[in-house]
């Protein structure tokens, strides 16, 4: 029997003052992943954490003092698993660091890290962030680029970030106990304006290097063929390169520089349609060995260990969820 989803909950109001940043370290470690945190503040510091799931979503609200956050090889190394992680802090400034690029964010602003790489945040008046925890080939099958989107600014203000960053302050842990969609449908809502928003932040990085555009072109060439193609058993990268009169070597090149890899594309375009058919009682009329197959699986139990590993769930647990 499926157990309904709950809000867990840390605070530093279970220990004595002197014990909080201690119990904080490992409330983050417990709730999020392996990270290490510092405060100037001393006895004064305290904090809370929310986490409640939207579907194969983690969504988390951190409240609390001014904090250093750290993400080291170390805590990589000890991580079982790994994310991309959408920050959302709207009451005062802070700062993103990662791959040498430093996110200076203002209220409202929107930010994505993978956790499988060092970052830093600097929560410099207080720790109040919606953080929203996004399987890695969740994010690559709406990101073709998502590698290079790391601690970049979204602006919460203008655009398809504002939108964006609206939204995101609607998914409260509180919020998805009991969504007014179904969990599949607003995952969906915030990959697509995840989409539409990176693709217009801004890059303060200077201009592109030469032959940028053309690498990114291929890439993007690379991703739709694939996400076309994603459904026929057994495709290959050879079998992709083939099509689009390349090398498989030219194929795997093109992805690595967008940070991801053939096999985790492939798989989070057959996760993405999975998620959806599990979703919808429209295609209740098909067993699961089915929906493997029409996404590209010919092995059901395959494709019940690709559901658990990618989305967090087996197929029957993703549909019972709904």
């Amino acid at each position: 029997m499926a157990h309904a989803p709950v809000v867990h909950t840390w605070s530093t109001d279970a220990v004595p003052p002197p014990q909080r940043l201690d119990y904080w370290i490992g409330a983050v470690c417990e709730g999020f992943l392996e990270m290490d945190v510092t405060s100037r503040l001393g006895g004064s510091f305290g904090a809370t954490l929310e986490s409640a799931p939207l579907g194969a979503i983690g969504v988390n609200r951190v409240r609390g003092s001014a904090q250093d956050v750290y993400r080291t090889r170390r805590a990589i190394a000890h991580s079982r698993s790994n994310y991309y992680y959408l920050l959302c802090k709207t009451d005062s400034p802070w700062v993103a660091v990662q791959d040498g690029r430093s996110a200076r964010m203002l209220p409202g602003d929107v930010v994505l890290v993978d956790s499988r790489r060092c970052y830093e945040f600097h929560l410099l008046q207080s720790a109040d962030t919606l953080s929203f925890e996004l399987p890695t080939a969740w994010v690559e099958s709406w990101l073709p680029d998502a590698g290079s989107q790391v601690a970049r600014r979204i602006d919460g203000q203008s655009g398809w970030g504002r939108v964006l960053s609206g939204f995101a302050q609607q998914l409260s842990p509180e919020s998805v106990l009991a969504p007014p969609l179904p969990a599949a449908l607003l995952a969906d809502q915030l990959g697509g304006l995840l989409a539409l928003a990176a693709g217009t932040a801004g890059d303060t990085g200077g201009p592109a290097a030469p032959g940028e555009s053309a690498r990114a072109a291929l890439r993007r060439r690379v991703l739709d063929a694939t996400h076309e193609r994603h459904a026929e058993p057994g495709l290959t990268a050879a079998g992709v390169a083939g099509g689009l009169g390349i090398s498989e070597r030219s194929l795997h090149r093109s992805l690595g520089e967008g940070a991801t890899t053939f096999a985790a594309a492939l798989a989070g375009f057959r996760m993405q349609v999975a998620r959806r058919m599990l979703g919808d009682p429209r295609f209740d009329r098909l067993g699961i060995a089915e929906i493997g197959f029409r996404v590209g699986f010919t092995d059901a139990s395959h494709f019940i260990r690709q559901c658990r590993r990618h989305l967090g769930l087996t197929p029957g647990a993703l549909r019972r969820q709904r």
